[in-house]
């Protein structure tokens, strides 16, 4: 299966991708691009000889009409959001429907939407004083966090005393989350059933 990966920061989500023994030898990462020339993601992919492009208006940057051709030429069939924080343009979710997925780091349909990303869903949690928190994987579609939950892993946050210790124990929780649902989806074992995702 060819995925490629967007990312907006250090990219440890793309590390535990490429680094899972869960996805040896059922997914390809064939690209990774970035809302950012400069991004930490982008080493690792240089690290694993793994091709890069950056989206925007700026010098250096492609659009995403032509981005879209590139997913065409690399025969994608997964999309992975993975700390990308730039909305997907509806034509590119609209040709693939079903085909992109987003991890958010906490429990949706809590937490999520415009300006709920990183260390503000964290704060938000912490503020709340939510004993659970943990990242989920979600189906993309138009607007921020809102498309079908296809998995959640719960982690127990009571006691914690900052924003940062439920960030760090959500993050390990990403970084087995993700991979486990590209596994399914390389097994070919996710499905829309009623209006839910099942993971058979």
């Amino acid at each position: 299966m060819n995925i490629i990966v967007f990312v907006s920061g250090r990219g440890s989500n793309l590390e535990a991708i490429l680094n899972s023994e869960l996805l040896k030898g059922k997914i390809n990462v064939t690209a990774v691009v970035s809302d950012k020339l400069q991004c930490g993601a982008f080493e690792i992919a240089k690290r694993n000889s793994i091709s890069t492009y950056t989206v925007g208006n700026k010098e250096g940057c492609i659009s995403y009409t032509n981005l879209a051709d590139i997913l065409i030429s690399l025969n994608i069939d997964v999309i992975v959001l993975a700390g990308f924080l730039k909305l997907i343009p509806g034509f590119i979710v609209s040709d693939y429907k079903n085909k992109i997925i987003n991890i958010h780091p906490a429990l949706l349909p809590s937490f999520g939407g415009k300006g709920l990303y990183g260390m503000n869903v964290h704060k938000a949690v912490f503020e709340s004083s939510a004993k659970v928190s943990g990242p989920t994987v979600h189906f993309v579609d138009e607007t921020y966090d809102t498309g079908r939950i296809i998995a959640q892993k719960c982690v127990d946050i009571s006691d914690v005393t900052k924003p940062e210790e439920i960030a760090a124990r959500v993050l390990e929780a990403e970084h087995k989350l993700l991979p486990f649902v590209l596994s399914k989806f390389a097994e070919g074992k996710i499905k829309i059933v009623n209006n839910r995702v099942m993971i058979n």
